[in-house]
């Protein structure tokens, strides 16, 4: 049984704590599924073992809570500790492209952080705290980042209850993808505006 199979399984005998807990300790950075964690909920809630309601507001919570953390202690900790804690769980290449991302696009960056490049997430909570980017703009766009991150997730999950751990491995995927084609769009555009001058 891998992490993710006991993952499931937690969820399934836990239910909502289960949930909360592991979207508060992704968010705050461990490479945890709470994607699939969410999809999985979903299906669930399709099946009749939970609550709509109750899995959107404990999963956004958990999201919202664990990014403000991540926030907090990246404004207050300062960058000294960020970078010592980073480089033990490797996450120094996912920190210098999250800061190029919250330099370049700001509160959208956070926007599309939460919902679309979701493993840049924690990374842009940090680099957003250490830049003390406004916190009321960083709580605005992280809550509706992470208000649409979850309730996309619950209704696919809903939506194809049967087909929950491949669902999960084609978002991933397909977010990268995503993500490839912007920056190459954006680096042709500037490529393009280059040679014009």
């Amino acid at each position: 049984m891998n992490v993710t199979d006991q993952l499931l399984a937690t969820l399934l005998h836990y239910g909502l704590p289960a949930l909360f807990g592991v979207n508060v300790i992704a968010a705050i950075g461990a490479p945890l599924p709470a994607s699939l964690m969410q999809i999985a909920a979903g299906s669930f809630v399709e099946q009749g073992t939970m609550a709509l309601w109750q899995v959107l507001f404990v999963a956004s919570t958990a999201a919202v809570l664990g990014d403000q953390i991540g926030y907090g202690l990246a404004r207050w900790g300062g960058r000294r500790l960020m970078a010592r804690i980073s480089h033990k769980i490797g996450g120094d290449d996912k920190i210098r492209k999250a800061e190029a991302l919250a330099k370049r696009w700001g509160g959208p960056g956070i926007f599309l952080s939460r919902w679309l490049v979701t493993s840049l997430g924690p990374w842009l909570n940090v680099t957003s705290g250490i830049a003390e980017y406004p916190w009321r703009r960083f709580m605005l766009w992280d809550v509706l980042g992470d208000l649409l991150w979850v309730g996309l997730n619950v209704t696919l999950g809903y939506l194809f209850s049967g087909r929950v751990q491949a669902l999960a491995e084609v978002l991933g995927s397909l977010a990268w993808l995503i993500l490839s084609f912007a920056v190459a769009l954006l680096s042709g555009w500037k490529i393009l505006r280059y040679l014009r001058a």
